[in-house]
């Protein structure tokens, strides 16, 4: 019997078109301004968004501890559709897959978040937190006035 990973889908409604959502996720210089869970804060960022290149993040986050996530592009859409691996330099054995689906409503971009291949049901958990967590400050980011011009 094969086993499920497991696997999260977070769903968001944003007030920015599809392309300025992709752009704050594909962009260095925005991921600088809005990556980050809570307070965290970025503090590098890279990315080059096509099909087999690479991005790289460093943020610190609220109680101080720098984490640095990265990975490599699988399926690059612009302004809708980003897969890429996702792992912790801490934990590279732990690969995981990022999607991010980016589709026009009326008002915005329906951004769906959908992170699997987890090594356990505790990492989910806990990837759930932080990008629920990271999501609500790209909203802020994205809003009118929140620096996402």
């Amino acid at each position: 019997m094969l086993s499920t990973k497991p696997s999260l889908t977070i769903v968001r409604r944003l007030k920015a078109p599809p392309a300025k959502v992709y752009a704050a996720w594909t962009d260095p210089e925005q991921l600088l301004r809005w990556f980050g869970p809570g307070s965290g804060v970025a503090l590098r960022a890279e990315a080059d968004a096509r099909v087999g290149g690479r991005y790289d993040i460093v943020f610190r986050s609220g109680d101080g501890e720098q984490h640095n996530c990265h990975g490599e592009y699988l399926e690059v859409v612009p302004d809708e559709t980003l897969v890429m691996t996702w792992e912790w330099i801490t934990t590279p054995e732990r690969r995981s897959r990022l999607r991010l689906d980016f589709k026009a409503i009326d008002g915005g971009t329906e951004l769906t978040l959908t992170h699997d291949q987890f090594f356990d049901e505790a990492a989910r958990d806990s990837h759930r937190e932080g990008w629920t967590d990271v999501l609500d400050t790209l909203e802020t980011y994205l809003a009118p006035g929140g620096d996402g011009r």
